[in-house]
């Protein structure tokens, strides 16, 4: 395999004729991965670019044997792709979210040859997922891509089951296929199993007589489990041999471990009860859209590990396949998802597209330990995009059918759905919606929904909760709702115009969604009967539908921000549930505060030491145990009476065998409120990285940061450089609202030495000027 991502050109032009595509002389050059919506997804305008797109790239074959067989494989290219190789059609793939492999043995040369793509994200209702989705659907091959060479006769694919697994013993079954052209009589297979030493544990060769063949190693003895504490994976080497010279090898990974959704209770890995501990991931990242390197995969997986979670729903599509790796790897479980997202039931092109996509992903990804669960879809009758979308009749005749595909193909995993009820007896596991305190209700009803849902579901898991939160946005008194809302109730409408519900109502602020997700913890990690819960969504998120919203079309549910830089929610996760021993303070984003004197506050430490202790200003306020049953952060509040000017606040958290960790927290107080917001004040700061971060802070007439200005404030570099902008982030972005009256964005400097000179503006302040002398 050799990998093909460099030097690629890119022609944005829709033609569909392969000739008008190589007479145009706008070409530019790019590596791959690539999205055409990596910022115009995220810039300040209605809508991003769905059309099509091309992309060539001169190949390089020195030597072609003509034993083996040639193919290129794209690991995604969203949605439709048609290929070409030195003029002429190779193959085409439906469907953007799942990799393919076209057979170019036929079409190529040696020497230089002409490949040719032509990518198209357009409106299509007849490819999920639905238009309608709460995401963008971005453009291009967003993946990695691969010359891959065979010899004529290889492996094509192996699936690896584990038919027994028990502490003492298991089993490993292994059907390989073959492609075998001339239907040669001399080939071997010999498959070796190593254990996660490196050790042989089974061998055994088999004549290769048909088109499959069955190998399978009994009785392995007390094999090292894989769970999501020790993820230990067997490696597993499949040798196809030619008159015992060896022609194909296939390599991978196996994982011994057995799981069950006990009826109406918890979830047990290898036998032993395992609280689902989750979050949720979209494949997309400030500047680049979905056209993420496999590095920042990676450190996407790493984050939630690190933040202790188990389990991860990979929202709404399957994604990379470095995704499945890392999950394999650092053991996080995994509901891999159709993305039937909403649009209800469709076409006969549509089901045809549907089910072949069902089939393409529990295929490519069968292998991997981490997969528990086949999610068949989201919300999926909401918005439907035919007529007659939302027919329950219909879509669950449907569903079934796709229920079956998955257990035929891959009878040892469990199907989902979210979000359907009509549908919910049909798989095998159900997510109702509980959105308690932000699209409904208060999140104390939260203990009652699922007591609800656990008498009614028999196998009941609770994916998304949360809400959104606006990096360095706090509050005294964050709204909750009381009085406003109706307490009771935990569900999501399609429609939001007709409830008054906390996200409509509520301030954003980071202090709020603290206290949400540490109720929703409370509950679920003191409930011995519960499966766990599946929060969303890991990062902030580019989505069409949310222009309105703090960052303009940023749904900013995300426990990090758009490039992964932890908010205060990822310390409330961190304190339940991570190993490494930390401590932190609410808030290193809430630095400014007002109140009137000896108004004591109180002050949180998210820790998950045994004891901690705080110190305001060199004296200690005492040591606190830290108590799973209490709520508000199992304990560790104390009251702090702030003075006047600095304030420094010394967190020390102790672990049972004696390890320290700190945290410190400088806090300006002041005593006198500030008035209403006269003006911009704007300021900068030079970077380490070279670039300059400029900083808008509402002031009133006494020149006091107005702490409680929220409106949008608007940027723009006129001379000297640009401003980091569409990337959806705190401080990129040219629109965004104001956090306790501040807001920042980046600005990277022409190189020219010439002063950069800003402007912020808004209806309130009509502009302010600043102009930097660049060193």
């Amino acid at each position: 395999m050799r990998n093909i991502n460099d030097n690629w050109l890119y022609l944005e032009n829709h033609t569909p004729n392969l000739n008008e595509a190589q007479k145009a002389s706008n070409w530019v050059s790019l590596n791959l991965p690539h999205t055409w919506n990596a910022e115009d997804a995220t810039d300040l305008m209605p809508g991003y670019r769905r059309d099509a797109s091309w992309y060539q790239k001169k190949l390089n074959i020195s030597k072609i044997d003509q034993n083996q067989v040639y193919s290129l494989y794209f690991e995604g290219s969203n949605v439709t792709t048609k290929v070409y190789v030195n003029g002429k059609e190779a193959g085409s793939h439906i469907g953007g979210y799942i990799g393919f492999s076209i057979d170019v043995t036929k079409l190529i040369k040696e020497g230089n040859n002409d490949i040719f793509v032509r990518v198209d994200n357009s409106y299509d209702i007849e490819v999920i997922p639905s238009q309608k989705s709460d995401f963008f659907i971005y453009g291009g091959i967003t993946r990695d891509v691969w010359l891959v060479s065979k010899y004529k006769n290889h492996i094509e694919n192996i699936k690896i089951t584990t038919p027994e697994v028990s502490a003492k013993k298991a089993s490993v079954q292994i059907v390989s296929s073959f492609v075998n052209p001339d239907n040669s009589k001399d080939l071997s297979l010999t498959v070796t199993l190593k254990n996660p030493k490196g050790k042989k544990v089974a061998s055994k060769t088999v004549l290769v007589s048909d088109k499959t063949s069955t190998i399978t190693f009994e009785n392995i003895k007390n094999p090292e489990l894989w769970d999501t504490e020790k993820p230990n994976l067997y490696r597993l080497s499949a040798v196809l041999s030619e008159k015992n010279q060896i022609k194909d090898s296939v390599s991978e990974k196996v994982g011994f471990r057995w799981f069950e959704f006990k009826d109406h209770g918890p979830f047990y890995l290898n036998g032993k009860r395992l609280l689902i501990r989750g979050t949720h991931r979209h494949e997309e990242q400030a500047g680049v859209g979905a056209a993420m390197t496999n590095e920042q995969h990676w450190a996407d997986m790493k984050s939630i590990k690190e933040m202790g979670a188990n389990f991860v729903r990979l929202a709404h599509y399957p994604q990379d396949p470095e995704i499945y790796k890392a999950c394999d790897e650092l053991g996080l479980l995994v509901w891999d998802e159709l993305p039937w997202c909403r649009g209800g039931i469709g076409n006969d092109a549509w089901k045809t597209n549907t089910k072949n996509m069902l089939s393409e992903i529990i295929n490519q990804n069968y292998n991997h330990p981490s997969i528990i669960i086949w999610s068949l879809g989201n919300e999926i009758n909401w918005l439907p995009d035919f007529p007659d979308g939302d027919n329950a009749e219909k879509t669950n005749a449907f569903l079934t059918e796709l229920n079956d595909i998955a257990h035929q193909l891959d009878p040892t995993r469990k199907t989902a759905i979210r979000k359907y009820y009509e549908g919910s007896h049909i798989v095998d596991v159900f997510s109702p919606s509980i959105w308690s305190g932000w699209y409904s209700g208060s999140y104390k009803s939260y203990q009652k929904a699922i007591d609800v849902y656990k008498k009614e579901y028999k196998h009941f898991i609770h994916a998304e909760y949360g809400g959104d939160s606006h990096v360095g946005r706090h509050s005294e008194n964050p709204v909750t709702g009381e009085n406003i809302i109706k307490a009771e109730g935990w569900e999501e409408a399609i429609v939001q115009t007709k409830v008054a519900n906390i996200a409509q109502i509520g301030d954003w602020s980071e202090n709020y969604i603290v206290d949400l997700f540490d109720w929703h913890l409370h509950i679920s990690e003191n409930d011995p009967t519960f499966v766990g819960n599946v929060q969303w969504a890991f990062k902030d998120f580019a989505t069409p539908l949310r222009p309105e919203d703090d960052i303009p079309y940023m749904n900013q549910k995300g426990l990090t921000d758009r490039n992964g830089i932890p908010k205060d929610a990822y310390y409330v996760f961190k304190s339940y549930w991570a190993k490494e021993p930390f401590a932190y303070i609410e808030s290193h984003t809430w630095t400014e505060r007002q109140g009137p004197e000896n108004t004591p506050r109180t002050i949180s430490v998210f820790s998950n030491c045994d004891k901690v202790t705080l110190s305001h200003n060199g004296k200690s306020l005492g040591e606190k145990q830290r108590n799973l049953a209490l709520y508000p952060v199992n304990g560790l509040t104390w009251d702090v009476n702030f003075t006047k000017g600095e304030n420094i606040l010394i967190a020390i958290g102790k672990t049972k065998d004696g390890k320290t960790v700190s945290d410190t927290l400088k806090v300006n107080y002041r005593f006198n409120k500030n008035d209403t917001a006269v003006s911009l004040q704007l300021s900068s700061e030079k970077l380490k990285n070279g670039n300059y971060l400029v900083t808008a802070i509402a002031i009133d007439n006494n020149n006091l940061r107005c702490l409680d200005y929220e409106a949008s404030v608007y940027f723009q570099c006129l001379k000297g450089g640009k401003t980091l902008k569409n990337q959806g982030t705190p401080t990129g972005s040219e629109s965004i609202r104001m956090a306790n009256g501040k807001a920042s964005i980046e600005v990277i400097p022409d190189g020219s030495g010439n002063p950069i000179e800003m402007t912020a503006l808004n209806q309130s302040f009509k502009g302010e000027y600043l102009k930097i002398s660049v060193e």
